[in-house]
């Protein structure tokens, strides 16, 4: 209703009534879902060319010296949670978190495994009450995780996005 109402008041403002007319033959509205359908492959291009951590404000690193270069989400989340202990070279993965109330952390947490830091903190609270394991070491600063990292071969932890880390830490490419 309301866009016909607008319609009408174009109609009546055009002089020899050709807009009045477009709009009403629809040509206009099409050319409205064009450009719309452009600017939506625009948009979809673009976010498939930013990996996950970079539109999180976070990246995922290891050390220089380990070959990988490439993760899934699922497979970050099943490094941090433990599900998965060893690279493929048969050597143990060492997940490094950063602590509880960091936003980096939360940012990571609801990216990797969709929920909330709180949710993944009870995930580790039953696993240790059952024995089956004991969550990531935890470092106060971004700063600690990268050196961690450098220290530890097996090492992975997340920093922000921005953060230089140094000859020593890579930052692993993250996928869907």
């Amino acid at each position: 209703m309301y866009r016909e109402t607008l319609t009408i008041r174009v109609a009546r403002t055009s002089r020899d009534g050709t807009l009045g007319r477009c709009l009403r033959s629809g040509v206009i509205r099409r050319l409205q879902i064009w450009v719309s359908l452009l600017m939506l492959g625009f948009l979809m291009f673009t976010a498939s060319d930013m990996t996950a951590q970079q539109r999180g404000g976070y990246k995922i690193v290891v050390n220089a010296s380990n070959s990988v270069a490439a993760l899934t989400a699922d497979q970050v989340a099943r490094l941090f949670q433990k599900k998965v202990t060893r690279w493929d070279s048969g050597q143990t993965v060492v997940p490094v978190d950063l602590p509880e109330d960091s936003q980096v952390r939360e940012r990571f947490t609801q990216d990797v495994y969709g929920r909330s830091v709180g949710a993944i903190k009870g995930y580790w609270q039953r696993q240790i009450f059952s024995g089956r394991g004991v969550p990531p070491v935890e470092k106060a600063s971004p700063q600690e995780v990268v050196t961690y990292v450098s220290a530890n071969v097996n090492a992975i932890g997340y920093v922000p996005a921005d953060m230089s880390t140094g000859p020593n830490v890579k930052a692993v490419r993250v996928t869907r």
